[in-house]
């Protein structure tokens, strides 16, 4: 061993011998991630998956299942009480680009405490809705970007072009700022509310959002709900609700899911935006899962005509291990009433192949 990697040697030693033992066996650190990318082609779309006139191919990132880096700690403070932390960034994994700009830590950034009776985190974090779609959206999650579960329902990418919530986002208010968060389980109910601050001065409720979800999981069924308000810094209102369910039948799992927002974008114009979907999961062998799933998105506007379109998405996964899996999607969407706007076909498609591991 040479010089320099004794002293590397001796430098890591150092804290690790001089850290009790007691304290090793009641704490932990966890470093996890998910790399996903794959090879896309679409017509109809742009590589952004907006609508559009032409045809693309493109590397993807977080087709499956978003890329991300995070950092995840819990300590035992003794008495039932524990403390705990998340600190998560998505990424970009063609381009090596954080997903998010402006936010490094975007998909989490946590404290908190927690014992029999629950916990509460405080920080940037989810929004309710997200909670509650997350175990029953009929692909489990999957295709962030282009899942209207998680664009639409969940407020990930709303498209009303104002700020609701702490969210420092006019796109979308999945993940607020300044939020507090109290998760608690009770044999087969969880309860969650949450109340993220708008940090108005003067003006309490400014960009505030309040929120209350509660599951319950037995016998295979999930059945899940939220309600969540969100203000924008002039108070304008968001409504916005989800409810579904899950059923796990041998290797089958079927579901069901449907939301409703209503956000003002003026003292005079109102969007109310409607997802309905259903899916199922097969798992053909321990290997391999099949699924499918059928959205239906409807969109009304203040003096304008009604829209939306229906989208149906099919994925294929062959797991080469616990922790990698080959997978394939298709998808098509079929726009209505001109959602994907003039010059563009009342149609797309997309086809992906690509490779997902985590750590």
């Amino acid at each position: 061993m040479t010089p320099k990697h004794l002293a590397l040697a001796a430098a890591l030693a150092t804290p690790a011998l001089a850290t009790p033992v007691v304290a090793l066996a009641q704490s932990s650190l966890t470093i996890y991630g998910i790399a996903d990318v794959g090879v896309r082609h679409s017509t109809g779309m742009t590589a952004a998956n907006a609508p559009s006139s032409g045809s693309v191919s493109s590397v993807a990132s977080g087709v499956n299942n978003t890329s991300r880096f995070g950092l995840r700690g819990r300590e035992d403070l003794g008495g039932g009480l524990h403390a705990l932390f998340n600190l998560e960034t998505g990424l970009n994994l063609d381009t090596g680009s954080p997903a998010n700009a402006n936010k490094f830590f975007d998909r989490a950034s946590t404290v908190g405490l927690g014992g029999d009776w629950g916990q509460v985190t405080a920080g940037r974090q989810t929004n309710l809705l997200a909670d509650a779609i997350s175990p029953v959206d009929p692909v489990g999650m999957r295709f962030a970007s282009f899942n209207p579960n998680i664009a639409t329902a969940a407020l990930s990418s709303h498209g009303l072009g104002v700020e609701y919530g702490a969210a420092g986002s006019t796109s979308g208010s999945y993940r607020l700022d300044n939020a507090l968060k109290y998760t608690g389980r009770f044999g087969p109910l969880t309860a969650r509310a949450m109340y993220s601050f708008g940090e108005n001065t003067g003006r309490a409720s400014a960009q505030s959002s309040v929120g209350a979800g509660l599951s319950y999981t037995n016998a295979g069924w999930v059945v899940s709900g939220a309600h969540q308000r969100f203000k924008t810094a002039s108070e304008l209102p968001l409504q916005a609700s989800t409810l579904g369910a899950a059923y796990q039948w041998g290797s089958v799992r079927l579901a069901v899911n449907t939301a409703r927002h209503q956000g003002d974008t003026s003292a005079t114009a109102r969007t109310v935006q409607r997802v309905h979907s259903a899916g199922a999961t097969w798992s053909v062998t321990d290997a391999v899962d099949l699924t499918a799933a059928v959205y239906r998105m409807n969109r009304q506007r203040t003096g304008l005509q009604a829209d939306g379109y229906t989208r149906a998405m099919v994925f294929a996964e062959y797991k080469l291990s616990r922790r990698t899996k080959l997978y394939a999607e298709l998808d098509r969407t079929q726009w209505r009433a001109g959602y994907q706007g003039v010059a563009n076909p009342d149609r797309a498609t997309g086809i992906t192949a690509g490779v997902l591991h985590t750590f």
